[in-house]
C-alpha cells in the first residue's frame, strides 16, 4: 500500500487516515488514489469510520455501496466488527484496483458483499459473504484450521479470490488451463471439505500447496494461491512505498510491484524482502510476517494466477 501525500500541509497520510496530524478532515479518492481535504464524505464516515469520498454528500462511497447486507447495529459489538471488516475490504479492493482493475470495473451499484455478524464464510458466484466475527471466534478458527496467519485482510483476499475465479471462468480459454494447473473444480466440493476436515491434508501437501487448506479442493487451492500472491505483492509495494531499500529491489525508483509483468521476478523480490522482515520481527520476539515455503509447484501456481489476473485486467 502506498504512503500518501498530505493535501493541506507537511507530512504523510496513511490509507486509513480520517484527519491530518493538524486535525483537518480528509477523505480518500480511490479513482485518483489520493487524499482530498473536502466532502463529499461517505455516509458511513460517522458510523464505521469510512474515510472514502462519495459521489454526493449523504451517499455511500464505492466500497460501502458494494455491501448488500450489513450486521444489525443493535447487536452488541456489531458496529466495531463491521468497521474492521469494511476497513479490510477497502484495503483489499484498492490493492486490486491497482493490479486487476476490480474496483474500477465493479460499479458502485453492483452490491456483491454480504457481511453477517456470525456466519460460515462462503462465496456464491458473484457474491462475497464474510463473517463479521469477534476476535475470540477468529482466534479459535485460526487454531482449529491451523491458520496462524489468518487476518481479516487475508480472509478478504481469499474470499474475493473466489469471485475473481468466477469472472475468469466466463472466458472460453480459462477453464482448461485452470484444470491443468489446479485440478478439476467440478469435484464434489462438500465431500472434499468433509474429507479434508476428517482426514487432514496429504502427507506431501507442502510440496504441492501453499497451505493445508489449499489441498482440500481446486477452488480453495486457487483462492489460497491468489491470496498469497496478493500478500506478497502488497508486502513488496508497502516496503517500497515506505522508502525502505534492499539489494533485491530494481534500480528503477518508479518500479511498481502491481505493474510488474514478470511473475517470477516479482515473487523473487517479494521472497527476498519477507526473509528480511521476518528476521526483524524475530528481533522483537514476534512471529514471522510470512511463514510459508514456496515450493516449485507453488511458484508455478503463483505465476499462473499472476498471468491470468493481468490478462483479465487488460482484456487479453
Amino acid at each position: 500500500m502506498r504512503v500518501f501525500s498530505n493535501p493541506v500541509g507537511a507530512g504523510s497520510l496513511w490509507f486509513d487516515n480520517l484527519v491530518t496530524a493538524d486535525g483537518v478532515p480528509v477523505a480518500y479518492d480511490p479513482q485518483a488514489r489520493a487524499f482530498i481535504p473536502m466532502p463529499p464524505f461517505c455516509a458511513n464516515r460517522e458510523v464505521i469510520g469510512c474515510n472514502w469520498i462519495a459521489p454526493k454528500q449523504g451517499e455511500f462511497c464505492r466500497a460501502c455501496a458494494m455491501t448488500a447486507l450489513a450486521p444489525d447495529p443493535s447487536i452488541s459489538d456489531a458496529i466495531p466488527h463491521w468497521a474492521h471488516t469494511e476497513a479490510a475490504k477497502r484495503w483489499v479492493i484498492d490493492n486490486l484496483a491497482a493490479g486487476t482493475g476490480f474496483a474500477r470495473k465493479t460499479r458502485a451499484r453492483r452490491r456483491c458483499f454480504i457481511c453477517w455478524r456470525k456466519a460460515v464464510c462462503r462465496c456464491p458466484w458473484g457474491t462475497v459473504t464474510i463473517s463479521v466475527a469477534d476476535a475470540v471466534l477468529r482466534t479459535t478458527r485460526k487454531e482449529a484450521l491451523d491458520e496462524p496467519y489468518r487476518t481479516m485482510i487475508g480472509h478478504m483476499r481469499h474470499e474475493i479470490a473466489h469471485m475473481l475465479w468466477w469472472r475468469l471462468s466466463l472466458r472460453k480459454d480459462f477453464l482448461d488451463a485452470f484444470r491443468e494447473m489446479f485440478g478439476d473444480e467440478r469435484e464434489d466440493y462438500p465431500a472434499a471439505l468433509q474429507r479434508h476436515y476428517q482426514n487432514g491434508p496429504p502427507a506431501d501437501w507442502h510440496t504441492r500447496f501453499l497451505s493445508t487448506y489449499a489441498s482440500s479442493h481446486p477452488h480453495e487451492d486457487w483462492a489460497e494461491t491468489t491470496s498469497h500472491l496478493l500478500h506478497l505483492t502488497d508486502i513488496t509495494d508497502s516496503f517500497v512505498s515506505s522508502g525502505m531499500t534492499s539489494p533485491a529491489l530494481p534500480d528503477d525508483h518508479n518500479w511498481d510491484a502491481y505493474a510488474e509483468p514478470d511473475a517470477e521476478r516479482l515473487i523473487h523480490i517479494a521472497a527476498s524482502l519477507v526473509a528480511g522482515v521476518n528476521h526483524v520481527n524475530r528481533s522483537m520476539g514476534l512471529s514471522d510476517l510470512y511463514l510459508f515455503v514456496l515450493s516449485e509447484v507453488a511458484l508455478r501456481k503463483l505465476a499462473f494466477v499472476h498471468d491470468w489476473l493481468r490478462r483479465g485486467a487488460q482484456g487479453l
